[in-house]
């Protein structure tokens, strides 16, 4: 089976003054599969978002060695860093993160955009990916137009347009009643299961976590 991330000793640490620094990761080891439906559980402050954020190439370890599709990314520079997170790396986050001023399609076929999608691809596949969404007739709505489960399949289309082998999800039910949360739950698993797509999901909620193939527990910064 192919492995998609592959993480060994990794540090991270955060200077907040002269005497106080925080060790957010301390050494954690991590192996990601194709096809993995991955929960990251553990108490608040263990380095589940520092985590989460390296895997999203959004930050870099101090110390370690992570690849990501076979590709080493631990000192990759930031314009390497950002080609590589346009095209293999889809995230979703609690907080939905659309573009209020933009449409349902616009905010997806930005996504598209960022991937290098020239404006034809990118709106036929952001049209599809709504449509399987079961929004193609919110396309032109924008957010505040929307409900929070609504918005966040919205999300869930921009993380998928261009074909990541990864999908990073930040607490994606953090916002949603506990029906929609099942619901937009569900709709990751038949894509992990139809699609084989690889998913990584942070969350505090245990129902999430159960509903995952796969728990990796941190406590610490470390393994737990």
């Amino acid at each position: 089976m192919k492995t998609i991330i592959s993480g060994k000793n990794l540090k991270k640490s955060y200077k907040m003054s002269r005497t106080n620094v925080i060790q957010a990761l301390c050494g954690l080891d991590i192996e990601i599969q194709e096809g993995d439906f991955t929960a990251i559980v553990g108490p608040t402050g263990c380095g589940k978002s520092t985590l989460l954020h390296i895997l999203g190439l959004l930050d870099r370890p101090d110390e370690g060695k992570l690849t990501i599709d076979g590709i080493d990314v631990s000192q990759m520079k930031e314009k390497q860093a950002y080609k590589l997170r346009a095209k293999k790396i889809g995230f979703v986050f609690q907080g939905f993160n659309l573009i209020p001023t933009l449409t349902a399609l616009e905010n997806v076929m930005l996504a598209g955009k960022y991937g290098g999608l020239k404006t034809k691809e990118r709106k036929e596949k952001s049209l599809a990916l709504l449509e399987k969404m079961g929004l193609k007739d919110r396309a032109n709505h924008k957010p505040n137009e929307l409900s929070g489960g609504q918005q966040q399949r919205i999300a869930l289309a921009r993380a998928l347009v261009n074909e990541p082998s990864l999908i990073l999800a930040d607490e994606p039910t953090g916002e949603l009643d506990s029906k929609t949360s099942l619901e937009i739950i569900e709709m990751l698993k038949k894509l992990n299961r139809e699609e084989n797509r690889t998913f990584i999901i942070v969350t505090h909620n245990d129902e999430v976590a159960r509903a995952c193939k796969k728990i990796i527990k941190l406590r610490d910064g470390r393994n737990a």
